[in-house]
């Protein structure tokens, strides 16, 4: 089972940002809530606030873990953990992804999410 992090980041307007999957990585063309896999030794914090350093250019704080999601798919196993994180410094920028933008929770199409990122759109749905 693959450790995975991912950043809950909401706007003054209640919009949620997302990052869409370059074509030919895997799960290419998915959006998805920015993030990745912890390394060796490293906590959810510490592995979320690298990846967004390294994938958006932002400083960020972790201020709320949210239930992991197990997903299987057909050739890994993932957990997910979603974290409620603030942007501190920096603008997003797509350095990893496609493109990036902010969303509402209606403005997210399910079908377009990475199957592990569905769950956690379902916990931010009132």
């Amino acid at each position: 089972m693959i450790s995975v992090v991912c950043a809950i980041i909401e706007d003054e307007s209640g919009r949620f940002l997302l990052a869409k999957r370059p074509e030919g990585k895997c799960l290419g063309g998915f959006w998805e809530f920015p993030g990745g896999k912890l390394e060796e030794g490293e906590s959810l914090e510490a592995a979320l606030i690298r990846e967004l350093q390294e994938e958006l250019l932002i400083q960020a704080e972790v201020f709320q873990i949210l239930e992991p999601v197990e997903y299987h798919y057909e050739k890994s196993s993932i957990c997910l953990t979603p974290c409620r994180t603030r942007i501190l410094s920096g603008i997003p920028k797509a350095l990893e992804h496609s493109e990036i933008g902010w969303f509402s929770v209606h403005e997210i199409d399910r079908n377009a999410l990475a199957p592990a990122d569905v769950p956690i759109l379902a916990m931010l749905t009132p």
